[in-house]
């Protein structure tokens, strides 16, 4: 069966929608590349820098659910559009702040603003495009909204070093401003907002797409995605595959390639540039092999964990600095748990009626990102444990990143147990 390509307005709103995920994961990358001006400006130790990190993704994580009751009320322009403004608020706060509260303030800001993105552009897709794009198109989203990370690491490092940092991050409160005025004016919740789409075919619902919206309480709600076995599932794949790279990207990585492994500045923007191009390219494959071919899904999942964690073993069992292409297989092995965490919400989806799609979609964003908060303070911990004060080093970091360990076994475990018990409960969604 084949289905015609999406027409022009779908193509606009989406991409509206994209850019505007892009610039979050800008604002949400911006402290990993600037964590050693972050040491420098404010005078802080590692478990504190981290904790700039880790507030930024408690709130992130708190607020999902939240969000996603609300997606499934008001739909995804108005929260879309008032993520982007709060975060360029939490820029300019960032932009402004000369001590600790202050930055952490303007990071709870852009973790909330940053919350109501993702699951939002998701919840657009199957409103415009047909079932059979709607996987492929997430792994499009979420590929292409990593070009933020390149933003980071390439004109913003620039920007940081060259111009300082009040113009660094006033210049991300500017572009936040630029992104919203572009939600409210392009994006639209559905073809029924304006002329219809004639590409999207609205006879015979998809699962999880079904036109019926009953109203329900929402802790009915939020005990009925608790309860569900496929929701769980889909937690866990985001879970296992997306928190290595979050850790690398958000706060670690940059300081690890420059501090521990003696790589200069460019190198390290090089390497993470590296880590978002892999995204980018592993996306749509995963996307399109995701479509065709729904019974492979989660053994794709544990094979690119398996991979990710001989990855991490490669760069820290070994004693002294690895060479450069180890260290760019290794961003490239992280990089492809990506867009390998958005199968989860595939999954989800098929498990979930339509009327709680948006909050069944915040609870599995939740999953990386809570490995990764809790992954990234503890790294920080046992650095200032191990280096006392001293300059960070390569045995530091090797002792701090091993805390990597905990949640891949923990992903894992939850990985299989849910598969088992999805299995059971929906016999005719294919795992």
């Amino acid at each position: 069966m084949t289905t015609s390509p999406p027409g022009a307005r779908a193509l606009i709103v989406w991409g509206a929608a994209v850019a505007a995920y892009a610039i979050a994961v800008l604002h949400r990358s911006s402290l990993g590349v600037a964590g050693l001006e972050t040491t420098s400006r404010f005078g802080v130790s590692a478990s504190v820098l981290a904790s700039l990190a880790v507030a930024q993704l408690i709130v992130y994580a708190a607020f999902q659910i939240p969000v996603g009751v609300l997606l499934d009320r008001l739909g995804p322009r108005r929260i879309i559009a008032g993520g982007a403004f709060l975060m360029a608020v939490g820029q300019l706060v960032v932009a402004t702040a000369t001590v600790v509260p202050a930055a952490l303030l303007g990071r709870m800001f852009i973790g909330a603003g940053d919350a109501m993105t993702f699951v939002c552009v998701i919840r657009l897709i199957p409103a415009w495009f047909p079932q059979r794009r709607v996987p492929l198109m997430t792994q499009l989203t979420g590929s292409i909204g990593q070009l933020g990370q390149v933003l980071a690491a390439v004109p913003l490092v620039a920007v940081l070093q060259g111009a300082g940092w009040g113009a660094a991050f006033g210049g991300l409160a500017a572009v936040g401003l630029l992104a919203g005025i572009l939600v409210v004016v392009v994006v639209r919740d559905s073809p029924a907002s304006g002329p219809a789409d004639p590409a999207v075919t609205r006879s015979a619902p998809a699962p999880g797409v079904a036109s019926t919206t009953p109203r329900e309480g929402v802790l009915v709600g939020l005990r009925a995605v608790a309860r569900e076995p496929g929701a769980w599932l889909g937690f866990w794949v985001h879970f296992l595959s997306a928190f290595s790279t979050n850790v690398i990207v958000l706060l670690w990585g940059f300081s690890f390639f420059v501090e521990g492994q003696g790589r200069s500045t460019a190198e390290a923007s090089a390497l993470l540039t590296l880590n978002v191009v892999a995204a980018v390219v592993a996306g749509p494959l995963l996307g399109e092999a995701s479509a065709r071919h729904p019974e492979r899904r989660t053994r794709t999942v544990l094979i690119i964990a398996g991979a990710i964690g001989v990855a991490w073993l490669v760069v820290l069992v070994p004693p002294g600095p690895r060479p450069l292409a180890v260290l760019a297989i290794f961003v490239v092995a992280v990089a492809v748990g990506g867009p390998t965490s958005l199968v989860g919400f595939d999954v989800a989806r098929h498990c979930t009626p339509a009327h709680r799609l948006g909050a069944t979609t915040g609870f599995v964003n939740t999953g990386s990102f809570v490995a990764a908060l809790s992954t990234m303070l503890a790294i920080g911990v046992v650095l200032d444990h191990v280096a006392l004060g001293a300059t960070r080093d390569l045995d530091a970091y090797r002792q701090g990143l091993s805390v990597v360990a905990v949640p891949w076994v923990v992903g894992v475990a939850g990985l299989l147990v849910s598969r088992r018990q999805t299995r059971v409960a929906h016999p005719e969604v294919r795992l």
